[in-house]
């Protein structure tokens, strides 16, 4: 799904500049900080084989020629339709032409009423098919996780399915992906294997533990085979 972008008329601008920072904070504590991070990685590494999507957070997007204050930077946000590659900011009336079709806000104290409100607003004139909120601190959104999918303009609720440990599942039918909250932590799930996917630090302590665990299990054989022969009893005849 795709969200092409209005562009400007053909006006020659002077050169203006279009600041990398708009000088705010990346998040507003440690709540929110790993999960914009956690976002982007786990989105960067499922669509890692696909050349034509775009997967960033916390750049600056430019949407309206000449006026470097109409900008927003969304947390987390996904492309289609445009390569991959380090930007240092985002310019829909250039050679992007693209605007998001996913967007993840992780509301925070002083982000939540904007995130409710004007960035609500702004994601579904640009037509930013699915818009996800998510509260690390459960402090300001009820459930904490909520997902809306844009009907006619308008952002409508993805219904959320109660998960056996009493977290919720909501499906981003954009990403093909599922969102969980599972005891008040974001995840996100492949629905179509049932697995949960793994930041690159996950991975490799998955891979150590199964490493620690072959190990253990070939000692234990080991063991139990000298074991065997201390009592005179040949291991090949058992």
């Amino acid at each position: 799904m795709t969200s092409t972008a209005r562009l400007s008329p053909d006006i020659d601008y002077p050169d203006i500049d279009y600041p990398e920072s708009d000088g705010k904070p990346m998040a507003e504590s440690d709540y929110q900080r790993p999960y914009i991070a956690y976002g982007t990685e786990i989105l960067n590494i499922f669509f890692a084989d696909q050349p034509q999507v775009y997967v960033s957070g916390n750049v600056l997007i430019y949407y309206e020629e000449g006026n470097p204050k109409a900008s927003v930077a969304p947390d987390v946000f996904v492309v289609f339709n445009r390569p991959k590659g380090k930007r240092k900011s985002y310019k829909v009336w250039q050679e992007e032409n693209q605007y998001p079709s996913f967007v993840l806000e992780v509301t925070s104290k002083s982000t939540v009423s904007e995130d409710q409100g004007t960035k609500r607003g702004l994601y579904a004139f640009w037509g930013v098919a699915e818009y996800f909120q998510y509260d690390p601190s459960a402090d300001y959104l009820e459930p904490p996780l909520q997902g809306y999918r844009l009907t006619d303009g308008n952002y409508f609720p993805i219904p959320a399915k109660q998960l056996r440990d009493g977290g919720l599942s909501i499906t981003s039918d954009v990403l093909g992906l599922a969102l969980h909250l599972e005891q008040g932590e974001l995840r996100f799930y492949n629905p179509a294997t049932g697995e949960k996917l793994l930041s690159h630090a996950e991975a490799e302590a998955a891979r150590q533990a199964a490493e620690a665990a072959r190990q253990a299990a070939e000692d234990n054989v080991e063991r139990l085979v000298a074991r065997l022969r201390d009592l005179g009893i040949d291991p090949n005849s058992i």
